[in-house]
């Protein structure tokens, strides 16, 4: 019976071992089980009982057998370690002391062999085990890129900070923008119920929910919700079109078939309405005819051909212009108006050489509506460091007046005239098609340096709305400003991080800018871009 106990003993031990514990190999194991058994056999009352002899011949299976004729004598004493008879000078029996002992080197040579040597080829090892969490689960050496989001609201903190939107938020962002809500430039604040605020959310909530079923909320002066005769909303989307963004991928078209993925979810609050126009920085007010007659062609590859044609005679850059076919082919299909935004190449190249006095005083009003408020700008503290730290970060001076400061400063005036003139006559075009029509949306493409940290086209839009008409409700968060697949260069970043803020010192917090609205990209951006990460929403 206790034989029988003993194998019971080592099956289930065995068992276990093979379900329970990977060890390296069965021996240890059962070497381990049968010094434990020893050690409980050496304070039995008999030493002579068959489990502790069983136990013993499987431990010295490889020793030499006893070969003493005479049989082991029983002990005199059980307590007394030395009374223990021996079946032979080289092969004795092992004391209490001695077995548990080696019980105990044999458990810790197991306990340190499991726990600090690496398994090896042949140990067992579950490849499917439900039980292993999923960051310790093998992807079969294969590299696994960490999902991140491809837009990102850039909070206005000081300085701003990155909050990301999941992929399933960003159609409601965009059709928020083509129902007119425009942009909150102020800081997010998370709306979470916890136990600070529940109280507050029981009874506002309720009120605001009211609110809303009755068509009323608080945006807008008297509690009116945005839109009507005096109201229009404005979306430019900042791109180069170059490939340049690690996001690209060195895809030129990546920026235009991001932009049309954009523009569908925009305009589909709109496409009723017939109000909503696309705007494009890079054409010359001169080819607005050559745009109005693609619009009424049948969109055929002759159309599109005389298009570009004449848009090359215009002046208008012919790569550029080819980089911006998809985004005209869609506003063509959706029936769009497209606006003519740039000044005419010669107008540009006067000012280039002499300045905006220069240029003829008509042409000027062509360009200029707010005269007053174009001079005003100028001066205001706000301008000045939009200016020192992003416009005039784009000057390159011509190599044969690179010996002369008075004429490369001359030069660098010249450059900011022209500059300001771009973004004036952009600004004012889009206000006078805008303000004629009530509740509308225009949507503006042009290069990231003219929208960047707000101080070009797209923050003179409402200056020159309120000009045009004294009643009109157009705000800075009327104005949504997206860059699309910016790289750090093209946010004036001398490190991987982008730049968010156009400066922050204590004597600028107050007109401290950020570098745009949202941050969207074609593909997953690299950890290395994104500073200043916020949890997802």
């Amino acid at each position: 019976r206790p034989v029988t106990t003993h194998r019971r003993t080592i099956t289930f031990s065995n068992t276990m071992m093979m379900m329970m514990m990977p060890l390296y190999s069965s021996i240890p194991l059962l070497t381990c089980l049968l010094n434990h058994m020893l050690s409980v056999e050496a304070f039995a009352p008999s030493s002579r009982s068959v489990v502790y002899n069983s136990c013993h011949r499987l431990h010295n299976v490889h020793r030499p057998r006893c070969v003493s004729a005479s049989p082991p004598r029983p002990m005199a004493n059980d307590d007394d370690d030395d009374a223990i008879n021996t079946c032979s000078t080289n092969n004795p029996q092992p004391t209490r002391r001695q077995a548990l002992r080696q019980s105990a080197n044999t458990i810790f040579s197991i306990t340190l062999a499991t726990t600090a040597s690496p398994p090896p080829s042949s140990a067992v090892d579950l490849p499917n085990n439900p039980l292993r969490p999923q960051y310790a689960q093998s992807t079969g050496g294969q590299y696994k890129q960490a999902k991140r989001c491809t837009a990102y609201l850039v909070d206005a903190t000081i300085p701003p900070s990155l909050i990301p939107y999941r992929a399933q938020r960003e159609a409601a962002i965009l059709k928020n923008l083509g129902m007119g809500r425009g942009t909150s430039k102020t800081p997010f604040i998370e709306e979470g119920v916890n136990l600070n605020n529940f109280m507050n959310k029981a009874v506002f909530g309720t009120y605001n929910a009211l609110k809303d079923v009755v068509g009323l909320n608080d945006e807008g002066e008297g509690g009116q919700k945005k839109g009507g005769d005096n109201y229009q909303s404005f979306v430019f989307l900042g791109a180069n079109f170059d490939g340049d963004s690690p996001t690209a991928a060195g895809d030129a078209g990546a920026d235009a078939a991001l932009a049309v993925s954009l523009m569908n979810d925009i305009c589909k609050p709109r496409e009723r309405d017939g109000n909503t126009a696309v705007a494009l920085a890079f054409a010359p007010q001169s080819s607005q005819d050559d745009l109005n007659a693609f619009l009424s062609s049948d969109g055929s590859n002759d159309a599109l051909a005389m298009l570009m044609k004449a848009l090359v005679q215009s002046g208008a850059n012919e790569s550029l212009a080819a980089s911006h076919i998809p985004i005209m082919q869609f506003a063509r299909k959706k029936k769009y108006p497209l606006l003519a935004l740039a000044p005419n190449p010669s107008d540009l190249e006067t000012i280039r050489k002499g300045g905006l006095q220069s240029l003829d005083g008509d042409r000027r009003e062509t360009y200029v509506a707010d005269a007053q408020g174009f001079i005003a700008l100028t001066q205001e503290p706000k301008f000045k460091l939009y200016t020192d730290k992003s416009l005039l970060k784009d000057f390159q001076p011509s190599t044969t007046k690179g010996g002369d400061e008075n004429a490369v400063r001359a030069e660098q005036g010249n450059f900011f005239a022209e500059r300001i003139l771009v973004h004036e006559a952009g600004a004012t075009a889009i206000a006078k098609w805008a303000t004629k029509r009530p509740d509308s949306l225009v949507i503006a493409i042009a290069p990231i340096a003219d929208v960047r940290f707000m101080g070009g086209l797209n923050g003179r839009v409402p200056r020159v709305c309120q000009f045009l008409n004294g009643r009109s409700e157009v705000d800075e968060e009327a104005v949504t400003t997206i860059l699309l697949n910016p790289s750090a260069k093209e946010t004036l970043s001398e490190s991987k991080f982008l730049r968010l803020e156009i400066g922050t010192a204590p004597n600028n917090w107050t007109y401290q800018t950020k570098i745009a609205d949202y941050l969207w990209f074609s593909t997953m951006p690299k950890v290395n871009m994104l500073p200043r990460m916020m949890n997802e929403q």
